[in-house]
C-alpha cells in the first residue's frame, strides 16, 4: 500500500483504519490488495450526502461493494442510487483510491472514490439497508455516531475538489 497520508489513519471504531489515500488513474488501481469497494462523496452546494446505515448504526458515505463484472464507477453510482435515492448531475469524477486495514486481523484493501454535484435533492425513502438521509456540511454535528473514516474522507474531497459549479465532464 502507500505511504500512509500525512495525518493519523482514521479509524471507524470497529478495528477498521483508513491509513492512505492515492490520486491516479481510474483505470490504474493499486495491485497490492483487492478493490472491491466504490464509494461516492455526493455534494448539494457545500453539503454530501450521508447516509444512516440500520446495521453500524452510523452515518455514512453512500457505498458497498463491487458485484461480479461491475465497474467502481457503475458499482459507486448504483450504490448511491439504492442507499441515498440521489441523482448526480452529470458523471461521478473519479477521486482516487482510499486504503483500508480491515478488522483485527489488518486485511488490506481498496475502496474506489468518486464525486459529484446534485442539483436538487431528492426525497428519500427508507429501506432494508438505509434508515435516513441527511445532508451535511461537515461542521454541524449530526445526531448519532458518524463514520470517523467517512467524514475523513467527506473532507479530502472537499479539498480536492472544492464546491462550486458542476464538474466538468
Amino acid at each position: 500500500m502507500p505511504a500512509p497520508p500525512p495525518e493519523p489513519p482514521a479509524a471507524d471504531g470497529r478495528d477498521d483504519l483508513l491509513v492512505s489515500f492515492t490520486p491516479g488513474a481510474e483505470d490504474d488501481p493499486p495491485g497490492d490488495a483487492p478493490l472491491p469497494l466504490a464509494l461516492t462523496a455526493l455534494w448539494h452546494g457545500g453539503e454530501v450526502a450521508m447516509v444512516l446505515d440500520r446495521y453500524r448504526g452510523r452515518w455514512e458515505l453512500p457505498g458497498g461493494r463491487i458485484e461480479a463484472g461491475e465497474t467502481p464507477r457503475r458499482a459507486a453510482l448504483r450504490e448511491l442510487r439504492e442507499e441515498s435515492g440521489q441523482e448526480p448531475g452529470g458523471p461521478l469524477r473519479f477521486v482516487g483510491f482510499a486504503g483500508f486495514l480491515l478488522g483485527p486481523a489488518r486485511r488490506a484493501e481498496y475502496g474506489a472514490l468518486f464525486t459529484g454535484r446534485a442539483p436538487r435533492r431528492h426525497p428519500f425513502e427508507a429501506n432494508d439497508e438505509i434508515e435516513a438521509l441527511c445532508w451535511w456540511d461537515l461542521r454541524a454535528p449530526l445526531p448519532g455516531r458518524v463514520s470517523d473514516i467517512d467524514a475523513r474522507l467527506a473532507r479530502l474531497v472537499r479539498r480536492t475538489v472544492p464546491p462550486g459549479p458542476p464538474f466538468p465532464s
